[in-house]
């Protein structure tokens, strides 16, 4: 960025924490209605900041200082604490049936331009960035646990279990490493010394390369889905504007812009709304997510209960097609039928609960609390075939942005950092207008071989 522009240095996330909330106040805060649901919505959002550079600090000062681990529990319970509170106001949205329309403090001109810049500048950290030592999100620290199997195991030819150092999902998304694309003032350098090799080194180069492209690309199709949404499904740009500058100006977009695991799933999700009207294209969304990171599995009875009466079939199709694309493209890539078969159950996520190496929160509480926050986790999934009986778009977003921030609660690999597989989805519900008539009877077609059908025995 120095190249770039002139005297160029990045913000702290601090800084930009502080910076970022007083712009939000002031272009979205109603100050003719205090107590309107925007505002409380927008000081939940907010609030998210504090947990985030808690956990930011304890992951830069791991090792370095003696209360990291410390300050990293505040910040995940800080965390888990205000997306407890956003849950509570994602699961009572389907009953705010007055919405009235409260359009942002600066016109539709001055918001596109803001997010515009405001996009620029996180690309162009991405691009100038640099890889995070653990080659994965902070506070995982995979690399360690690898290089611990690989030193008591050194006259072995064993490879540690992928579910002990990454999490269900697919194997690649965890070889990506992390563009770290924000650092605090005066944390320690992170441990690690860099590979001498040079044939490990060109493999690191084509990593970075590969992740900056997808990270970009990731966040440039959460911008144009929130945009395309908007102007398609809620008939008002400037929500759809709104929303986008809001993504882009939150800390949290700044601190992980450049971690694939966060951005690729939410990319997939946000279209997945944006295609709604397709069920078999929303279903290869959704399916590519679901292999992705597995958690949107739980989203199955959700959006299968959307399309029950119209487009079901076709939205199936479309998850077991790209999860059948999925398991060929590891058949061609493994080495072995043991290596296939592991990255197959590691992205269908068939395994018990883990109970030990935990992530996040639960290095602190017992893993034994961890049982009852999945099993309520599992039927909050299911209660979501039923209820509500009546659902249209509106319900399919906020329903699918509860379960996304459920999902924080029990997984055991940083849970509650995740936030852009719920954000994007949150900021639609959050400036969505009612959405009653669009449901899948009302703006679906009834498919091309049905209406041929149809056609069919009408000529006769």
């Amino acid at each position: 960025m120095p190249d770039i522009l002139f005297h160029y240095e990045r913000v702290n996330p601090t800084s930009w924490a502080y910076l970022s909330s007083l712009l939000m106040l002031a272009m979205y805060f109603k100050f003719n209605r205090i107590w309107s649901v925007r505002n409380i919505d927008l000081f939940l959002l907010i609030f998210l900041a504090p947990g985030l550079l808690l956990v930011q600090w304890a992951a830069e000062n791991m090792g370095i200082k003696a209360n990291a681990e410390h300050i990293q529990f505040l910040g995940f319970l800080w965390l888990f604490v205000t997306e407890g509170l956003l849950l509570v106001r994602l699961m009572l949205d389907s009953a705010m049936v007055r919405r009235p329309l409260l359009e942002p403090n600066l016109n539709a001109a001055g918001l596109l331009f803001l997010g515009g810049s405001l996009l620029f500048f996180l690309m162009a950290n991405v691009v100038t960035g640099e890889p995070s030592a653990a080659d994965l999100s902070p506070a995982r620290q995979a690399e360690v646990v690898r290089a611990e199997v690989a030193e008591e195991h050194e006259d072995e030819d064993v490879q540690p279990d992928n579910f002990a150092t990454d999490g269900p999902g697919f194997w690649l998304l965890y070889r990506l490493p992390r563009i770290v694309t924000q650092q605090s003032i005066g944390a320690g350098d992170p441990p690690g010394e860099k590979i001498p090799a040079e044939r490990d080194r060109e493999e690191l180069l084509i990593r970075e390369a590969t992740v900056r492209v997808v990270a970009i690309l990731s966040h440039v199709l959460i911008v144009v889905g929130l945009l395309v949404v908007g102007h398609w499904h809620f008939e008002n740009i400037i929500a759809g504007i709104a929303a986008m500058t809001m993504y882009l100006m939150l800390p949290y977009t700044a601190l992980w812009t450049g971690d694939v695991e966060h951005a690729l799933p939410a990319s997939l999700l946000v279209w997945a709304v944006v295609l709604y009207r397709r069920p078999f294209l929303a279903g290869m969304m959704v399916g590519l997510a679901l292999g992705t990171i597995y958690y949107p599995a739980f989203l199955l009875p959700l959006w299968c209960s959307f399309y029950w009466f119209r487009g079901l079939k076709r939205f199936m199709a479309g998850v077991l097609l790209m999860i059948a694309i999925l398991v060929i493209t590891m058949a061609i890539t493994a080495t072995s039928t043991d290596q296939f078969v592991a990255h197959l159950l590691q992205m269908l996520g068939l395994r018990l609960p883990k109970t030990t190496d935990l992530g996040g929160i639960w290095q602190t509480w017992s893993s034994v609390y961890r049982y009852p926050v999945l099993a309520a986790f599992v039927a909050l999934s299911f209660s979501f075939a039923i209820w509500p009986t009546q659902k249209n778009l509106g319900t399919l977003i906020s329903g699918s942005a509860v379960i996304m921030l459920a999902a924080q609660f029990w997984q055991p690999y940083d849970g509650g950092i995740f936030i852009a597989w719920f954000l994007p989805l949150l900021l639609l519900t959050i400036f969505r207008p009612n959405l009653e008539d669009r449901t899948a009877l009302n703006k679906l077609s009834r498919g091309w071989w049905l209406e041929k059908r149809l056609a069919k025995q009408n000529s006769l």
